[in-house]
């Protein structure tokens, strides 16, 4: 079994869960790791084992490294991302890939020209009862799904925008959806295909930042379904995300990985089975603590990646289907601040 030598850029918080995500899986091992702050390097390359690099350039060029995950603020990853294609290494870079379609765009190309992947991480995908979910929809369980929606009502003190780079416009984009909600968003189109329009709002309400804090957005999807995004970091203590689906022939109610409602018009034992085994909330998910989530979803997100290496075929998270994200909710930001609607097509 070849083992694949993965180095990390950026030393945050997320790249710990980077670090453990790929330690834990057979064909993986953490290499190396920089960032900018020495100490949180040095830190977690005692703690890991690996070399720390002080320069993402000798990281790169290094051929003890195969593949690498990004994990710097959002703003700053389309330049290490081209700098790997060019150095013939593939990427798997945490959300959003960039904050920019122009910037995303640029990554992708670098890696197309390369023949390197591009990947990105959005480890909700890779929670257990999403599948379910997933299979309902492309099966045709719901009928004619009328409506789809999430909901992120989490809190964050004012500790965690000060001093860093969150609540930036440069480097993080956006507030409460470009870092928060994004992954829900994320899981709204993968399910539900493209948006046609959307109307929104976004203020900030609760901090002293550049970027929004809450935003709602209505939305009309191609297939004809209506929806609502909503997103904040502004409610207290912070409450468990949520998706919501209905349609003529079934409705499911998704918190964190459970289902509080789980009901078709063609009910089954085996539907029993699944909100019986998915009826039970565990961990906090974030909600107000951004350490307060499992790093499994991470390695599954991460192994996927190494599968589609390894077999030579698309990763399901390449640069386009991760672009997607970003692309709504730079829309949200455009219809927010123009106080109209926002048609995609």
């Amino acid at each position: 079994m070849k083992i694949w030598n993965f180095g990390i850029i950026g030393a945050g918080l997320i790249a710990d869960f980077h670090a453990r995500a790929i330690q834990s899986l057979p064909n993986a091992r953490l290499a190396g790791i920089c960032g900018t702050n020495q100490l949180k390097v040095k830190s977690l390359s005692e703690k890991y084992g690996c070399k720390a690099y002080s320069e993402y350039e000798a990281l790169l060029s290094s051929p003890d490294i195969d593949i690498v995950t990004i994990a710097t603020p959002s703003g700053a990853h389309m330049e290490p991302a081209i700098d790997a294609a060019e150095n013939g290494k593939h990427v798997i870079c945490e959300k959003p890939l960039e904050i920019s379609l122009d910037r995303i765009d640029m990554m992708i190309d670098a890696h197309e020209k390369a023949g390197t992947q591009l990947g990105g991480i959005f480890n909700y995908r890779f929670h257990d009862s999403l599948k379910y979910v997933k299979a309902a929809v492309d099966s045709g369980r719901f009928g004619r799904i009328t409506t789809a929606s999430v909901f992120v009502p989490w809190w964050r003190s004012e500790s965690y925008y000060s001093g860093n780079w969150h609540g930036t416009k440069k480097l993080d984009g956006g507030g409460a959806l470009m870092n928060q909600a994004i992954h829900m968003i994320d899981i709204l189109q993968y399910l539900m295909g493209p948006v046609d329009s959307l109307q929104a709002y976004a203020a900030t309400l609760a901090h002293e930042i550049e970027v929004e804090d809450t935003a709602v957005s209505v939305l009309r999807f191609r297939n004809g379904a209506l929806g609502i995004i909503q997103g904040t970091t502004a409610s207290f203590p912070g409450q468990f995300r949520r998706l919501e689906i209905t349609g003529t022939k079934g409705t499911v109610v998704q918190e964190e990985n459970s289902f509080k409602v789980w009901q078709f018009a063609d009910q089954s034992d085996t539907d029993n089975e699944i909100a019986l085994k998915f009826g039970k909330i565990e961990g906090g998910g974030g909600v107000s603590d951004p350490a307060a989530i499992p790093f499994e979803p991470h390695a599954r997100n991460i192994s996927a990646f190494l599968k589609s290496i390894e077999t030579h075929k698309q990763f399901e998270i390449d640069g386009h289907e991760a672009r997607k994200a970003v692309e709504i909710i730079l829309a949200i930001y455009k219809s927010a601040k123009e106080m109209k609607l926002f048609s995609f097509i």
